[in-house]
């Protein structure tokens, strides 16, 4: 999941595939969770903004790494979403140290195998 977000808007096919869910659950979360309403143009097409995004990526984080089940999912991000902000952030920054630290560490082994 990335977070630097550099976009403005963000349709629902790029949504999708930067929180790596199908389109259809973008549009049943849409359904079940109040507070995610992206904006609509003329022609109905959805337009996320980061926010949108942030929000999307705060419910897959809920849903499919810590497996709440949707309503406790809902719950949670109604008592809790500051809370649960911080700690994607925070994950989400040990996965890129952890990324960083395997390529080293594959470097370190390419190097000892031509020793």
């Amino acid at each position: 999941m990335d977070t630097h977000l550099t976009k403005r808007i963000y349709r629902i096919r790029e949504a999708a595939e930067i929180i790596g869910v199908p389109q259809s659950t973008l549009r049943f979360w849409e359904k079940e969770f109040p507070d995610l309403q992206p904006k609509r143009t003329a022609s109905n097409q959805r337009h996320y903004s980061p926010q949108d995004m942030e929000l999307l990526q705060i419910i897959q984080f809920l849903l499919h790494t810590k497996g709440l089940k949707l309503e406790a999912a809902k719950e949670y991000l109604k008592h809790n979403k500051k809370n649960v902000s911080k700690k994607l952030k925070v994950i989400e920054k040990l996965e890129r140290v952890k990324s960083e630290l395997e390529i080293f560490l594959e470097a370190l082994n390419l190097r000892n195998q031509k020793i």
